[in-house]
């Protein structure tokens, strides 16, 4: 539900409930009232009353300018049918005498009666006969200079009573109604608010301490489930942005340990190798040259290191821009083949491609970025291999969507729980890292990744290792 739709609803509700159970109360007084006390309520009635009290009062002050016609008999009846309407009673007074009256009053009754009707602000009820009567006296002067009065009698506890007592108890229901009514509202329309608010403090406090696992769940009206989402979806960005800071940090410590260590060889032997010479050890000419050749030899291996380094952190920060061209696979490999040739004769390693595809397929690669990963491949090979004679075959197949690429060498083989982790650089194991900058394969994966490409290895025991390259057809 949207906050404003609920925000309209907690304030209709506010009016709206109280007026029902007012109503409610109304209808169980008017059954109270009517059946159990014998009161009839109801708003004619009310006005009935009220015109017959009027009339007669009227008619009453009428008579303090005749006051003759209270002997008149039609005015008697009609004065006691009227008050016979509301039962109530009527007596004639003149000259302290009751000339006519409704009833027998006893001259204590008179007494008390004109006695209540002296009382202008507060009228007490007047009891005759075990009734109770409100008590209205009007003063009257006759011609020859007699006084006399007409007191009218009304019931007390019929209709006033009842009617006074039902308003009251409407006006108190719907007092207590409205309050208790908005009481319960509002904490609920509070509450459906400040839940989702406060579980949003707990999880501000929560990340706020480091603790990016705390959840923000989605609760309460619309507008602050969007709101919860969208902390959510902050969190959960944050958390990754830790997470890869984390994993920047762990590999810039590891790239750090790892390059220092394969650093400390080659330069080693580049300062024994020299002092060698400084003390004198290398007196001789060709010891010279073989000192010198090492030395030429390590520091290259050094500066192929750096190289590798930097060119697989500006693969790693996405720096190196990649050229994409439409070639030929099989000619792509042969021309590599043909450049990685001479100098695997030289080791004693024989390479060859078989093309098992039905037909000529095209990729779209960088031809200089994937060369490069070739020649690591190759290169990798060439450095493992301990046979007497070395092999490397190149296997071109294909699946519905995709070239594959497999380069099979016939080697020192890689364990099986290595083969998931060559690819990782400086990944370590005697038989998959033990020589060079430990960054080839790493290298290599990067660049396939690059090119939407995919790669992994197949080991074969102690009979050599099968690269497995992925590329989509083009």
């Amino acid at each position: 539900m949207r906050l404003k739709k609920r925000l309209i609803l907690a304030n209709a509700s506010t009016v709206i409930i109280p007026l029902i159970i007012t109503v409610l109360i109304a209808l169980a007084a008017f059954f109270v009232f009517g059946k159990l006390l014998g009161s009839e309520i109801s708003f004619e009635n009310y006005q009935r009353q009220s015109m017959i009290k009027f009339e007669l009062i009227k008619e009453a002050n009428a008579l303090s300018r005749t006051p003759e016609m209270l002997e008149d008999d039609r005015f008697q009846k009609y004065l006691q049918e009227k008050l016979s309407e509301i039962e109530g009673e009527y007596a004639l007074i003149k000259d302290e005498q009751v000339i006519s009256s409704s009833k027998k009053f006893s001259k204590i009754d008179v007494a008390k009666c004109l006695e209540a009707g002296k009382k202008i602000t507060q009228r007490e009820p007047v009891v005759i006969e075990e009734q109770s009567y409100t008590v209205q006296v009007i003063e009257l002067k006759f011609n020859e200079g007699s006084q006399g009065s007409i007191l009218l009698l009304e019931p007390v506890d019929k209709f006033a009573t009842s009617f006074t007592s039902f308003i009251v108890i409407v006006v108190v229901s719907f007092l207590l109604a409205f309050v208790l009514t908005n009481i319960i509202v509002s904490y609920q329309f509070s509450r459906s608010i400040i839940k989702p608010l406060l579980s949003l403090q707990s999880a501000a406090a929560e990340i706020t301490r480091g603790n990016l696992d705390y959840p923000i769940v989605e609760e309460g009206d619309l507008e602050i489930q969007a709101l919860c989402r969208d902390l959510e979806l902050m969190r959960i960005k944050l958390k990754d942005s830790v997470h890869t800071q984390l994993k920047y940090e762990d590999n810039r410590k590891m790239l750090i340990s790892s390059i220092s260590h394969d650093l400390k060889t080659p330069v080693t032997s580049i300062k024994g190798y020299v002092e060698g010479i400084l003390d004198g050890v290398a007196s001789q000419p060709d010891k010279m040259e073989r000192y010198l050749k090492t030395i030429a030899s390590k520091a290259h291996q050094v500066d192929q290191m750096i190289d590798d380094l930097l060119f697989y952190a500006k693969l790693d920060m996405n720096q190196i821009p990649y050229n994409f061209e439409r070639l030929d696979i099989e000619q792509f490999l042969l021309l590599c083949l043909l450049e990685s040739e001479p100098e695997l004769e030289l080791r004693q390693i024989k390479i060859s491609l078989q093309n098992e595809l039905d037909q000529k397929q095209y990729v779209l690669i960088d031809r200089e970025r994937m060369k490069r990963v070739i020649m690591n491949i190759f290169d990798n090979s060439r450095k493992y291999m301990n046979k007497d004679q070395g092999e490397i075959n190149v296997f071109l197949r294909e699946t519905f969507a995709s070239v594959i690429i497999e380069l099979r060498d016939n080697g020192s083989g890689i364990r099986e729980g290595d083969l998931p982790h060559i690819f990782d650089r400086f990944y370590r194991s005697d038989a998959a890292r033990s020589k060079g900058s430990g960054l080839g394969l790493a290298i290599a994966k990067q660049i396939i990744e690059g090119q939407n490409g995919r790669v992994w290895a197949v080991g074969h025991g102690t009979e050599g290792t099968s690269i497995m390259i992925s590329l989509s057809k083009s």
